[in-house]
């Protein structure tokens, strides 16, 4: 099971949209918040492109690191999603393979599993470290996957954004969409979401009730 974490495990996306926000604005090119939330998941330089256009070359590093400055001032505000704790300790528990399949950088990663406490339901994390592009690109999943252990079909993504759904899509990788991200049920089905849950909770109590396809991964369920 490969979980992304921003937005779907931990309730940052937004706190990300305030800090490309500010970060943007303070360089002098502000930008609609909506516009950011709608690239929230993708790899930052193409979250530039799509929020700066033209002016993203120029911009990139300089908004980058305006970002991260703007970031680390938020992490305080990082908690996990109600169920996410204990969705991934009754998915590992099931003996199901748990995998964080995230490019965020190191110190943010490890912010966000400080935030999750959850280090004994993983059996792998991915990170920036193992990819040179991120979502919507599959490098991402590819690499959670090996690190599993496991082929495509044996796996399923969570995930709370498009971007997710795509690169999933892209890596032959079944996708579950949830809603605490900010992004519709519509267009997570849209995007190739099999099933679409509200937020983490949601998802455990499917799984511990035996039904969806999260709930089709644990051994014996077949």
């Amino acid at each position: 099971m490969l979980f992304d974490i921003d937005g779907t495990l931990v309730d940052s996306n937004y706190l990300h949209v305030e800090a490309w926000s500010t970060g943007l604005a303070g360089l002098g090119h502000p930008v609609a918040d909506w516009r950011v939330h709608a690239a929230i998941g993708m790899d930052s330089s193409k979250l530039l492109e799509a929020v700066l256009g033209d002016q993203a070359d120029d911009l990139g590093e300089a908004a980058s690191d305006a970002h991260s400055e703007q970031y680390a001032a938020l992490v305080d505000r990082l908690r996990p999603f109600d169920g996410a704790r204990a969705l991934l300790r009754a998915v590992s528990d099931a003996g199901v393979r748990v995998v964080l399949a995230t490019s965020a950088p190191e110190d943010e990663l490890k912010k966000l599993r400080d935030t999750l406490d959850s280090e004994d339901a993983l059996y792998a994390v991915t990170s920036s470290e193992d990819v040179e592009t991120a979502k919507p690109e599959p490098d991402v999943i590819a690499v959670a996957l090996e690190k599993a252990g496991v082929d495509a079909a044996a796996a399923v993504m969570v995930g709370d954004t498009v971007w997710d759904a795509e690169a999933a899509a892209r890596a032959g990788v079944r996708f579950i969409g949830v809603k605490s991200g900010g992004i519709g049920e519509l267009e997570l089905r849209d995007a190739g979401a099999i099933e679409v849950y509200d937020d983490a909770a949601a998802l455990l109590a499917a799984f511990t009730a035996g039904a969806g396809a999260i709930a089709a991964l644990a051994p014996g369920a077949r």
